[in-house]
């Protein structure tokens, strides 16, 4: 006899997981089932609808079959209990927020964390009577300093970090929270996902994703999900249906057929991102490359000891020079597309100061740390040798 493990591997719980053998009619993939409401055979099934007699769908707002297929899979992936999906990641995180969280509430914040998440807190949040505190990624002294025992609710970080990857210390992050009964800490995985990282194992009370990246990896769905433990899932699929922040099933049915190659997509992510890292640092037209897979970045052991399988597919760097030199750069490349988002089988490339940071002046972008000559690359699978090919050829054009 062979001992059989208590959990399958990612592989298996990526095509298996949240999902029965079949889902009717011998059906082997997820039905998409297009329906505003659903109707009743008589008002006895009402009242055991309303009665918790039976477990049905009523209308479309409060759930879909399909949507519930693609949370039971994410759930799974993750280890929660349980995950509501929303029509985006930043639907899920400020949904999550504003159901959380009441007037007088403090959140301590991770200064890397995405910047429309931040931008959330400092605008919406913050008229709401809701305070914040920002706290360096790499300072567990300064997030345990910064919590409030009264009045702080809610550590929010990510793992790793956009566009430097910084990667924090997540295990001493959950011991200083384990110090304040009642603080629940909130990770975004998005980069990390569960084939690097699986944050609720680790003692993280909820864990976001913007699906949009590498879960559904085809570039061609938006959707969000949080995933824990079932009381706050309970809570947050409540105001789901308040806030009317119902994804939709054409789009969840792409999620899940995505994140059955999960697993195999992320090995050549990992294996591609590395090859190239290790290419560009030793480029002399490249000045830095942030990539936690190589020894030069400031978390490459913390990453190592953190992540499993490999240290993701997005690779940043700085080319040598300015504003000018990073767009001729992207300018000459042929194979990335130049485009935000990342996680997709395409390559995609973008120059943070002309993308997403635009509005900024050169002196706001470099208070942020958004350097002119930034490069944010979101490795494919094409093939790595091609892709090096024509890095090198478009960082020997560079003016």
């Amino acid at each position: 006899m062979t001992n059989r493990k208590t959990e399958p591997a990612l592989h298996t719980l990526a095509v298996r997981g949240g999902e029965p053998r079949n889902h009717g009619y011998s059906a082997v993939t997820v039905p998409i089932v297009c329906t505003a409401t659903y109707s009743f055979d008589s008002s006895a099934q009402i009242h055991d609808h309303f009665q918790g007699r039976s477990e049905r769908w009523e209308y479309g707002r409060y759930g879909n079959p399909t949507v519930r297929v693609a949370e039971q899979k994410l759930a799974a992936l993750e280890g929660a209990d349980d995950a509501v999906l929303f029509p985006s990641g930043m639907s899920a995180i400020t949904s999550l927020l504003l159901a959380m969280l009441k007037p007088g509430d403090h959140v301590v914040m991770t200064s890397d964390c995405y910047r429309r998440t931040r931008q959330f807190l400092r605008t919406t949040l913050a008229k709401f009577g809701v305070r914040h505190s920002f706290v360096p990624p790499d300072d567990l002294a300064a997030l345990a300093a910064a919590i409030e025992p009264t009045s702080t609710r809610l550590i929010v970080t990510e793992a790793p970090t956009n566009p430097y990857l910084r990667v924090v210390d997540l295990r001493g992050i959950v011991e200083i929270k384990r110090r304040f009964p009642g603080i629940k800490l909130l990770v975004d995985a998005t980069l990390a996902t569960p084939a690097l990282c699986r944050p609720l194992l680790l003692g993280a009370d909820l864990v976001t994703h913007s699906c949009t990246k590498y879960l559904a990896g085809h570039n061609d769905v938006l959707a969000g999900v949080v995933c824990g433990a079932q009381p706050l899932i309970d809570a947050l699929r409540d105001a789901r249906g308040v806030f009317g922040g119902m994804p939709d099933p054409h789009g969840a049915y792409l999620l899940v057929r995505g994140m059955k190659t999960l697993a195999v997509r992320m090995r050549q992510h990992n294996e591609s991102a590395l090859a190239i890292a290790r290419f560009l640092e030793g480029h002399p037209a490249v000045e830095r490359v942030f990539y936690p897979g190589l020894p030069s970045h400031p978390d490459h052991a913390l990453a190592a000891a953190l992540f499993r399988g490999g240290f993701g597919g997005m690779v940043s760097f700085h080319v040598r020079g300015g504003l000018e030199q990073g767009a001729s750069f992207i300018d000459a490349s042929t194979l990335p597309n130049i485009c935000p988002s990342m996680g997709g089988v395409e390559t995609l490339m973008e120059q943070p100061a002309l993308m997403s940071f635009y509005e900024l002046s050169p002196q706001q972008r470099a208070e942020i740390g958004i350097a002119e000559n930034l490069i944010r690359l979101s490795v494919g699978l094409e093939d790595t040798q091609d892709l090096i090919d024509d890095l090198g050829q478009a960082l020997s054009k560079m003016r």
